[in-house]
C-alpha cells in the first residue's frame, strides 16, 4: 500500500493560489487534479467556502485523490475525464460559470512510479505511456508503426532533440519490434556519440521518452482545445493558471493569453519556483506558471 510521503509533490502551490484565487466562496475548476494535492490546497485556502471541482483523465491516479481527499467530498467533486473535455464536465454538473482554471501539465509521481504504465525509463515496463488508459493509442504502436520520418519529426520538435533524431529515428526503426521502455533506452543509446551520453546533464534517453509521451496523449493539441472553451465558462475576473514543464507547453499558453483579447496576462514573464522548492522537490526545476485574467 502506498504511504502518505509517496504522494505526488504539488508544485508552486503558494504562488498559484495567490494568483488564482479571486473570491473564496467562488468556484474552481482543477483540470489535472492528479493525487489531489493543489485541489486541497484550494479548499484548504478558501477554509472551506470554495467549490472544488477535480478533474482528471487518469481513473487510476484520480481514485488516489477520491480516497485521500473522501473527508472533503462535500466540497470537492471528483470527475474522470481529459481537461479538453472540461465543458461536458461543467454543463453536466449544470454550472454556468466559474471562478478559476487550473492546469498543471507535468506527470505524476503515481503515473512515473506506476507498475506497468511505461512512463519512466528507470523500470522496465510494456510501452504504454498512456495517460488515459482507455485511449488506443500507446507509445508501442508510435515505437513500432510510425514511419522513420514521423519518428524523427516527433522526436526532434516534441523531444528537442535537435542533432540526433534522425539517427535515433533510424535506430529503432532498425530494432523493432521494441516493446519495453529498456529495449527502447537500448535503440537509444545505440543512436548516440558516446561521449553525448556522458555529456549530458540528464540521462540521454529523457528527450525522447517525453518526445513519446507528448505524442501518445496528444498533450499539445489538447492544451489548445482546452484554452479555447475556458473563457466560455469564466465570470469576468476570474483566472486561468497554467503550470508548464516544456518550453513548447509554455509558447502555446504565453501566445494564446498574448494574442486573446478576452484576456489580461497577468504574468508578462512567468513565475517560477523558489530555490528552496527546487532543493526541496528537484522535479519543480523547470517548471514556469503563466496567470491570466478573463476580462470579457
Amino acid at each position: 500500500m502506498r504511504q502518505y510521503h509517496d504522494y505526488h509533490r504539488s508544485i508552486m502551490v503558494d504562488e498559484i493560489l495567490n494568483q488564482m484565487i479571486t473570491k473564496k466562496d467562488g468556484i474552481y475548476v482543477d483540470c489535472t487534479a492528479g493525487e489531489g494535492g493543489h485541489s486541497k490546497a484550494i479548499f484548504e485556502y478558501c477554509e472551506g467556502n470554495a467549490k472544488v471541482i477535480a478533474v482528471d483523465v487518469d481513473y487510476e491516479v484520480l481514485e488516489i485523490a477520491e480516497k485521500r481527499l473522501k473527508e472533503l467530498s462535500e466540497n470537492i467533486e471528483f470527475f474522470k475525464a481529459p481537461y479538453q473535455d472540461i465543458d461536458l464536465v461543467i454543463k453536466g454538473l449544470g454550472l454556468k460559470k466559474v471562478d478559476g482554471f487550473l492546469m498543471d501539465l507535468g506527470v505524476s509521481t503515481f503515473q512515473l512510479k506506476g507498475v506497468g504504465r511505461g512512463f519512466t525509463f528507470m523500470n522496465d515496463e510494456p510501452l504504454d505511456m498512456r495517460m488515459d488508459t482507455q485511449s488506443t493509442l500507446t507509445a508501442a504502436k508510435v515505437v513500432n508503426e510510425y514511419s522513420e520520418k514521423e519518428l524523427a519529426d516527433i522526436i526532434f520538435e516534441y523531444g528537442q532533440e535537435f542533432r540526433f533524431a534522425r539517427r535515433i529515428a533510424d535506430s529503432i526503426v532498425y530494432r523493432r519490434p521494441i516493446n519495453t521502455t529498456f529495449e527502447l533506452v537500448e535503440a537509444i543509446r545505440k543512436a548516440l556519440p558516446y561521449k553525448e551520453i556522458n555529456r549530458r546533464k540528464r540521462h540521454f534517453a529523457t528527450q525522447t521518452f517525453q518526445a513519446i509521451r507528448i505524442e501518445v496523449n496528444k498533450e499539445f493539441d489538447n492544451i489548445k482545445t482546452a484554452l479555447d472553451k475556458f473563457e466560455r465558462f469564466l465570470n469576468v475576473g476570474g483566472r486561468v493558471a497554467i503550470l508548464t514543464f516544456h518550453s513548447l507547453e509554455d509558447k502555446i499558453v504565453k501566445h494564446y493569453f498574448k494574442n486573446n483579447e478576452h484576456y489580461k496576462l497577468l504574468t508578462k514573464k512567468p513565475l517560477y519556483p523558489t530555490e528552496k522548492e527546487i532543493e526541496e522537490n528537484p522535479r519543480s526545476r523547470s517548471t514556469k506558471l503563466r496567470v491570466a485574467e478573463y476580462i470579457g
